[in-house]
């Protein structure tokens, strides 16, 4: 008993918790303390940019904020979301910000992913073709939307030139998305291309060579191989590159601005116009709330749907 007492007070006398000064919570504490201070120059901007206008506009959308208006803003609570409701017009606007997030984000997909195939392959003057593919990720979309209003011309654009017709293919009324739709493909194609050929860097090359050697081919290696180990990369650039899409602005700005006859009117847009053109400041925060909930609960739902095939 006592020979065991005092081996139990030796371990007691060495164990860091009993040193004073030196408890195991305090340095934890002071970690903590730490990681908050070197996390806290990067947590400022997006507290400021990010979080702070994201509440300040959820707020708006419960006030009558008006530009030009003299009387002090009102607490409306739901109206404007009332008044949103029976607004034909945005709920025509959305049906036409899903049809061009669909109609941009799959073509996309399913072409950054045969590029990204082609461009993974050990291919002469891989490097030049690599450093080209990024060449439209690397414009503005001020400056691709002006670049392809000049192919789009009717008089001298360079794809009636090819074709050999006028047609006036952003004035008219059945070809004006999918012509805008045609230059979204083709602006936000390298981002996701660079994506998934960072994907199948990730990929080793010995789980290929002995497929091929238990005879499977280009299909199957693909199959059982190349897409189990980007799968998480694609659903993951699949969900944001609809996100982006859905929240596309400046683009179809320059290109149509929302004509003809607001067949390119993206929800953005029409926020947009409510905003700075009507100056109904709490109706645009609404219509932005809404459009917020409505992406994020099919964003929810594709996610979900996916996961649920990966499993099975």
């Amino acid at each position: 008993m006592i020979a065991a007492s005092a081996r139990s007070g030796e371990g007691s006398a060495e164990h860091p918790s009993a040193a004073p000064g030196k408890r195991p919570g305090s340095r934890v504490a002071a970690h903590r303390h730490g990681t908050w201070f070197l996390v806290l120059p990067a947590l400022i901007p997006i507290l400021l940019l990010s979080v702070g206008p994201l509440l300040y506009g959820i707020a708006l959308a419960f006030t009558d904020s008006q530009a030009g208006r003299t009387e002090p803003t009102q607490w409306i609570g739901l109206l404007n979301f009332q008044d949103l409701l029976r607004d034909t017009l945005f709920w025509e606007s959305f049906r036409i910000g899903l049809v061009w997030a669909v109609a941009v984000s799959v073509p996309q997909f399913l072409l950054a992913l045969g590029l990204a195939l082609l461009l993974n392959q050990n291919l002469r003057f891989r490097w030049l073709a690599r450093a080209l593919a990024i060449v439209p990720w690397a414009m503005p979309e001020v400056v691709v939307g002006i670049m392809w209003r000049l192919v789009y011309h009717p008089d001298a654009g360079l794809l009636n030139e090819t074709l050999g017709i006028h047609r006036d293919w952003l004035g008219s009324l059945s070809t004006a998305l999918p012509a805008v739709v045609v230059v979204g493909i083709w602006a936000s194609l390298p981002q996701v291309t660079v994506t998934l050929l960072a994907g199948l860097s990730h990929v080793p090359r010995e789980l290929h060579e002995a497929a091929a050697m238990d005879g499977a081919g280009a299909w199957r290696r693909f199959r059982a191989v190349t897409w189990p180990a980007i799968r998480p990369i694609a659903l993951a650039i699949s969900a944001l590159s609809f996100i982006w899409n859905v929240n596309s602005f400046a683009l179809v700005y320059v290109l149509t601005g929302g004509g003809p006859g607001g067949r390119t009117r993206l929800p953005m847009l029409f926020a947009y116009e409510e905003a700075f053109r009507y100056g109904q400041f709490g109706y645009a925060a609404a219509m932005g709330c809404v459009l917020v909930a409505v992406v994020s609960i099919l964003l929810a739902v594709h996610l979900v749907a996916r996961l649920k095939g990966d499993d099975a």
